[in-house]
C-alpha cells in the first residue's frame, strides 16, 4: 500500500486521526503543566509538596494501565478509551477549580486514572490496524501529536500562568477531550469476541496500594519523617509486603491484572526496565528545569516553557525517523543510540547546574528529546510485534505501566533527593544558590538512571523474532 493510503486520506485515516487527538489530550498535559508549577506554587504554597501534583498523577496513571489494558483485551478498546477520556475531562474541571494544594493533588490523582487508558490504548490501537512496516511509515503522523503538542504545552502554561491563571492549563483540556471522544465515536468501530471472564479485583487492589504505600514513603522520607523511624520504615515495609503478595496472587489469578508471564520473556523484561528508566528520566528533568530556571535565572514561565519545550521538539523530529532506522539497524542498537544521546545531555546539565545558563539548558533539552524520540519509539513497537492481537493489549499496557511507574517512582526519589540538598542549604527553596545544588544533584540522579536503561537495552535480544503484522 502507498504512503498516501496510509495517511489521514487512507482508509485508516479517520481512525488514525482520532487516536492522534486522543493521544494529544495527554500529550498536551505532559508539557503544559511543569511551567505552570511556579504559579501554582505561589498561589497555593507547599512548595515541599509540588512534586506530589506529578508522582499521585503518575501512580495513578501506572496502577491503572494493567486494568484497563486487561480490560481492552476483554471488552475492546473503544469504550475503555472512550471511559478514561470522559474521566480525565471530569477531574480537569475539578482541578480547575482547586482552592488548595491538597485538593489539586487529589484532582490529579483522579486525572491520572483517567489518563491511565488514553496513551496505552492508542498505541494498542495503532499496533491493532498498522503493521511494523505501516507504523514505521505513520509514525510521522503519531509523533506529530508531541511536536505540536511541545510547542503548544509550555508555551500555554507560559502564556496563562503569565497573563491569565495556571487553572487555565486544566481548562484547556475540556474542548480537546470532546473532539477526541467525537472522532473515536463516529470513526473507529471494532470487532471483539465477547466471553465470560473474571476480573483480578483482588490483584488491582493489591497493586494500588502497595505502590501507593512506596511512593509515599519515598516522597515523605526526610521531610516528615526521617528515614530510619519508624513510620518511614513501617510504610515502606507495608509496601514491600503487600507487593509480594500481589505477585503470588498473580500467580494463582485466572485471568491477572498484570500476566506474569510478561516478566518471563527477555525482550519483554528488557523493554520495560528501559520504559520505567524513560519515565523517570523524562519527569527528572521537566519537573525541575522550569523552577530551576525561574528561581535562579529569574526566568518568565513563558521562557523556561520555550527552554525545556525543546525535548518534546526534538522527540517527535527522531520519532518520526526512527522507523526508517530500526527497519534497517533494529530495535536495540536504535534504542542504544538514543540512550546515548539521552545520557550525553543529561551529564551536560549535571555538570552545568551551578552555573545556570539558559543556552545550555535548552541545548541539553533538544539532544535528549532526540535520545528519548530514537528509544522509546523502538522499545514499544518491538514489544508490541512480539505478540498477537490477544495479547498486545497486555504488552503494550505493561510497557506503559512500566514507563508510568518510573516517572512515580522518579519524581518521588528525585523529589527527596532536592529537598534533602535544599535542608542543608540556607534560605531552602528561597536561595537561588540552594536551588541550583538541589537541581545539580536531581540531575546526577537522572544521570544514574540513564545508565541502567543503557545497561537494559544492551541486553535487549541481539536477534529481533518479532512478528511483521
Amino acid at each position: 500500500m502507498s504512503d498516501s493510503q496510509l495517511g489521514l486520506r487512507g482508509p485508516r485515516g479517520p481512525i488514525l486521526l482520532a487516536i492522534m487527538v486522543a493521544s494529544g489530550l495527554a500529550a498536551l498535559d505532559s508539557t503544559i503543566l511543569a511551567t505552570a508549577v511556579p504559579s501554582i506554587v505561589a498561589n497555593l504554597g507547599d512548595f515541599a509538596q509540588f512534586p506530589w501534583l506529578f508522582s499521585i498523577y503518575l501512580l495513578a496513571q501506572a496502577v491503572s494501565v494493567p486494568v484497563y489494558a486487561k480490560l481492552a483485551d476483554v471488552i475492546g478498546r473503544k469504550p475503555i478509551l472512550l471511559f478514561g477520556i470522559g474521566l480525565f475531562l471530569v477531574a480537569s474541571m475539578v482541578c480547575g477549580v482547586a482552592w488548595s494544594m491538597p485538593v489539586l493533588i487529589v484532582s490529579r490523582a483522579l486525572q491520572g486514572l483517567g489518563a491511565g487508558a488514553i496513551l496505552p490504548l492508542t498505541n494498542t490501537i495503532a499496533g491493532d490496524i498498522y503493521t511494523v512496516q505501516e507504523r514505521a511509515k505513520i509514525q510521522g503522523y503519531l509523533a506529530s501529536v508531541w511536536g505540536i503538542s511541545s510547542v503548544l504545552g509550555p508555551t500555554l502554561g507560559g502564556l496563562f500562568s503569565q497573563f491569565l491563571s495556571w487553572r487555565w492549563v486544566f481548562f484547556v483540556n475540556l474542548p480537546l477531550g470532546l473532539v477526541a471522544a467525537f472522532l473515536l465515536v463516529r470513526n473507529f468501530h471494532e470487532k471483539v469476541e465477547h466471553r465470560d471472564h473474571r476480573i483480578d479485583y483482588m490483584g488491582a487492589a493489591l497493586l494500588t496500594t502497595s505502590l501507593s504505600l512506596l511512593v509515599f514513603g519515598i516522597l515523605e522520607g526526610g521531610q516528615v519523617w526521617t528515614w530510619d523511624s519508624v513510620p518511614s520504615l513501617a510504610v515502606l515495609a507495608t509496601g514491600g509486603v503487600l507487593f509480594a503478595a500481589f505477585l503470588v496472587l498473580e500467580r494463582k489469578a485466572p485471568e491477572p491484572v498484570l500476566p506474569l508471564w510478561v516478566f518471563s520473556r527477555r525482550l519483554l523484561v528488557t523493554t520495560s526496565l528501559v520504559a520505567f528508566a524513560l519515565g523517570a528520566i523524562l519527569l527528572g528533568l521537566t519537573s525541575y528545569l522550569p523552577t530551576y530556571l525561574v528561581r535562579t535565572l529569574h526566568a518568565t514561565p513563558i521562557v523556561a516553557g520555550a527552554s525545556i519545550a525543546a525535548i518534546m521538539i526534538g522527540w517527535p523530529v527522531a520519532a518520526t525517523f526512527s522507523g526508517k532506522i530500526y527497519l534497517r539497524i533494529g530495535f536495540r542498537r536504535t534504542a542504544l543510540v538514543g540512550l546515548c544521546l539521552v545520557i550525553a545531555a543529561v551529564t551536560a546539565l549535571a555538570l552545568g547546574a551551578a552555573t545556570p545558563s539558559l543556552v545550555l539548558v535548552t541545548a541539553g533539552c533538544l539532544v535528549a528529546g532526540l535520545g528519548f524520540g530514537l528509544s522509546a519509539t523502538p522499545i514499544i513497537i518491538a514489544a508490541q510485534s512480539s505478540v498477537e492481537w490477544a495479547e498486545r493489549g497486555v504488552v503494550t499496557g505493561n510497557n506503559q505501566f512500566s514507563r508510568a511507574v518510573g516517572s512515580a517512582v522518579g519524581v518521588a526519589i528525585f523529589g527527596a533527593v532536592a529537598n534533602a540538598t535544599l535542608a542543608k542549604t540556607p534560605g531552602g527553596a528561597d536561595n537561588p544558590l540552594g536551588v541550583a545544588a538541589a537541581a545539580g544533584s536531581v540531575f546526577y540522579t537522572v544521570l544514574a538512571v540513564a545508565l541502567v536503561a543503557l545497561a537494559a537495552a544492551w541486553a535487549m535480544p541481539r536477534d529481533e523474532h518479532v512478528k511483521h503484522s
